[in-house]
């Protein structure tokens, strides 16, 4: 559609960020809708983040999502951060106010949640413990929202046993139990739920190496990877007649909220959708 001056404008903030799905996305949505409006990509530096967020109200941008290696950097510059941002330690998604003052929020956990519960839709959160490798931002994102669902037991490993005993202190949780990294297939016994929060079995990077043999028939994988869509991961829990779900969704899922608050129209997630995004991943 042509943009007008009147144009609602938002994007996404990274380093770099030419990888990013989030204006494909968002895209879609902006001409399925007919919105004038447009989200771009925004490429800044580390040491030039504040001052370029601090600049988003004077463009006239609505807001922006927040991706790596920015997280933790925009919970310390916006003006005022929600609950579940300050928990998790990290904001994804920044509202500007009528004001100018910026609002940081966190949507990746909710993102997450709402992708699981749609995608295994008879998993619940009380019919055993789920485990998490990873203890970067992610993994943080994920543990709230599962322990927020009422997980009995969440069980971190991380290669680095150190930084998983961090994530488990902050959070504060008697139901977070860490293990050690070789202990991996072990935490995995009686789980309902496991979940890949790294980068393992990304496009040029190496597989997860994670024996899923431990984990109960009617077990869901979730990988939080979506470039490849089909990781080795996921085709190994297929394999095993696990339900193997993919990362896209979660992508989607934690777009939404931005959307809205930019854009003024709650977007759907259609099959259309998701096939768009999917093309060449």
């Amino acid at each position: 559609m042509i943009l007008t001056g009147e144009a609602k404008l938002a994007g996404v903030i990274g380093w770099p960020v030419g990888h990013s799905r989030s204006p494909r996305l968002h895209g879609w949505w902006l001409r399925h809708y007919g919105i004038d409006g447009a989200y771009l990509p925004l490429a800044v530096a580390p040491e030039q983040f504040a001052q370029v967020l601090r600049t988003l109200p004077h463009l006239g941008f609505r807001g922006a999502n927040i991706t790596v290696p920015h997280k933790e950097a925009a919970l310390a510059a916006v003006d005022v951060a929600d609950d579940h941002a300050r928990r998790i330690g990290a904001v994804n998604t920044v509202i500007v106010r009528e004001d100018g003052a910026l609002e940081g929020r966190n949507s990746d956990g909710l993102g997450f949640y709402a992708h699981l519960v749609s995608s295994a839709p008879n998993w619940t959160p009380e019919a055993g413990p789920a485990v998490i490798v990873g203890a970067g931002g992610a993994a943080r994102a994920i543990a709230v929202a599962l322990l927020d669902a009422g997980v009995p037991e969440l069980r971190l490993v991380n290669r680095t046993r150190e930084r998983a005993e961090q994530l488990a202190l902050a959070l504060g949780d008697a139901r977070l139990k860490v293990m050690p990294w070789l202990a991996r297939a072990a935490a995995l016994e009686g789980a309902t739920l496991a979940v890949n929060t790294t980068t393992q079995g990304m496009r040029s990077q190496p597989a997860l190496d994670l024996d899923l043999m431990p984990l109960p028939v009617g077990a869901a994988v979730f990988d939080c990877v979506y470039a490849p869509l089909e990781t080795p991961l996921l085709t190994a829990a297929r394999a095993r007649g696990l339900i193997a779900i993919d990362g896209l969704g979660m992508l989607i899922h934690q777009a939404r909220p931005g959307f809205a608050a930019w854009f003024g129209r709650e977007p759907e997630i259609t099959p259309e959708l998701r096939a768009f995004l999917a093309e060449g991943l």
